[in-house]
């Protein structure tokens, strides 16, 4: 909290995490409109509606901003993907949900994908935007079940899960950029290929 800001219960401690997830959302469509360099607190303010003063209550600078611009990101994907691919009992199915709804909210979350590229684009950016440990460790998050489903015979054995993470994270984020320039980007279809590249590639085998 910063100093001077009201301690106060409950409803103040949800009105002030609900002004930093506005103002968090402002940044981002700020931020995919005029780039990093451009998106002051003045402009962004002029989106939400509220005066400079008010970003400045909430946070201490914009690296402060930017950071919570770059955690909430990471975080609202992850509440998406996660319950998508555990709603599946197998592990290609859940490698499949996995690549299919991290495309998927690329697709419906442009401008995030515009942000984020724009933060790591920039030196203040991208010390923040890799600082955050749920961009960093989203390799070892997914190196984790490939490897148990792979010991349960559901991969086939002689891939390095750490590499496969590694490959799979790389076709996923290759498409940011080419959605950045390209809105008509079909990325339901490349979803498609990558799909079916990756079960080639670990040897998918379904069980009942």
């Amino acid at each position: 909290m910063q100093p001077g800001a009201p301690a106060g219960g409950p409803e103040r401690t949800f009105i002030e995490t609900a002004r930093r997830a506005q103002i968090a959302a402002a940044a981002i469509d700020t931020i995919a409109e005029v780039g990093y360099a451009g998106a002051s607190f003045a402009r962004i303010a002029e989106r939400v509606g509220i005066s400079r003063g008010l970003i400045s209550y909430h946070f201490a600078g914009k690296d402060d901003l930017i950071k919570q611009v770059v955690h909430e990101a990471a975080e609202q994907t992850i509440a998406y993907i996660r319950p998508l691919v555990l709603a599946e009992s197998t592990g290609p199915a859940m490698l499949r949900a996995y690549i299919q709804s991290n495309l998927a909210f690329m697709r419906d979350h442009r401008n995030n994908v515009i942000a984020m590229i724009e933060i790591a684009r920039s030196a203040e950016g991208r010390r923040i935007f890799y600082g955050d440990t749920a961009v960093v460790n989203a390799v070892g998050a997914l190196e984790s079940p490939l490897s148990g489903f792979q010991a349960a015979g559901q991969f086939r054995p002689d891939f390095d899960p750490h590499v496969m993470a590694i490959a799979i994270r790389a076709a996923i984020e290759a498409a940011s950029p080419l959605l950045a320039l390209d809105p008509e980007f079909d990325i339901d279809s490349y979803s498609r290929e990558i799909v079916t590249i990756f079960d080639l590639a670990t040897g998918a085998k379904d069980t009942p």
